[in-house]
């Protein structure tokens, strides 16, 4: 009898593990967004194959070159004639590279929201231990990326009645030139833009205690309580150093602020508490948290889908 008694407690065990495993793939299976394939994405935008992906250079056309397939690949659609939305300054050509996710509701899919980052970082820094290259992982290719995989949720589900631009630009580090750009274009064109969000520096998380994000301009609109309200939890709080710093002026969401009047801010997870290498040259792939990055890109996705889907413009302009 014991040794039959053995065999069925061993077989019990060997179908609860297994039961187990099954069960956490399962549950990894059914979240959108993934560590591996942003760390996909990631690793190649942040290589030194791009040097740095400075505008106008090499390095950011190959990141173009990648941001295109990925769209392609994921059936995000061009906006305009091509993916490439094209601007000159000081004898540089650049692009910034423009997704269109069309919405589902036959009279809402005419108002736009904006999901983006830049894809552009300075190319090269202050030289470290014979490295010069600013692979810029966290400064942007984090919030590229995860505009990226928005993208790619909503191209699969569908499940967006308002459309989307993903838009990813270049010359941030310029002077806002890229976005500066498409502003003024998307204003020129009469197109109906409801909100923008602009993802800057998602690559590592903030500490426990404080929310997971943070948004500049905080106070000149309602676009995180109305987030937060949809994601069920505080997921982009208020950072008292963002107007001590005026980051809502010194990213991709204020051109769009200043042309179209609408409420466009950053989202971003760097404090400058938690991360020692902006502008540095180890600014590097190693560095980044993709499970933050997942966990971070998962449960914003509920949030927008909320605010994507309302029957009116719940988000609107306050004064600060």
């Amino acid at each position: 009898m014991k040794p039959l008694l053995h065999i069925l407690i061993v077989c019990l065990l060997f179908f609860s593990c297994s039961s187990t495993k099954e069960n956490t793939k399962a549950e990894e299976s059914n979240k959108p967004i993934t560590a591996a394939s942003i760390k996909e994405s990631m690793e190649y935008l942040a290589s030194d194959e791009l040097e740095g992906r400075q505008t106008g250079t090499e390095g950011i056309e190959l990141a173009a070159q990648y941001i295109e397939k990925y769209f392609k690949q994921h059936k995000i659609k061009p906006f305009f004639e091509t993916y490439r939305d094209s601007f000159s300054f000081n004898s540089i050509t650049g692009y910034n590279v423009v997704g269109f996710i069309e919405g589902n509701d036959p009279k809402l899919k005419n108002e736009y929201i904006i999901l983006g980052g830049h894809y552009d970082h300075i190319g090269q820094g202050t030289e470290v231990n014979g490295d010069t290259i600013a692979n810029g992982a966290n400064d942007d290719a984090s919030g590229t990326v995860a505009a990226m995989e928005m993208g790619r949720y909503f191209a699969q589900t569908k499940s967006n009645k308002r459309s989307i631009l993903i838009t990813l630009y270049a010359a941030e580090e310029m002077g806002l030139k890229g976005s500066g750009h498409l502003a003024e274009r998307l204003k020129s064109q009469g197109t109906d833009i409801y909100t923008m969000v602009n993802f800057e520096m998602v690559g590592v998380p903030r500490a426990a205690d404080q929310p997971m994000a943070y948004m500049s301009g905080y106070n000149r609109s309602n676009l995180a309580s109305t987030l937060n309200t949809y994601a069920g939890e505080e997921v982009v709080g208020f950072f008292p150093k963002a107007k001590e710093f005026q980051l809502f002026f010194r990213s991709d969401n204020y051109p769009f602020f200043k042309a179209l009047n609408i409420p466009a801010h950053a989202i971003s997870t760097f404090d400058f508490t938690n991360y020692a290498y902006y502008h540095h040259v180890d600014d590097e792939i190693d560095k980044m948290d993709f499970n933050h990055m997942a966990t971070f890109v998962n449960k914003i996705i509920p949030a927008f889908e909320g605010m994507m889907n309302a029957a009116t413009k719940e988000v609107t302009l306050t004064d600060e």
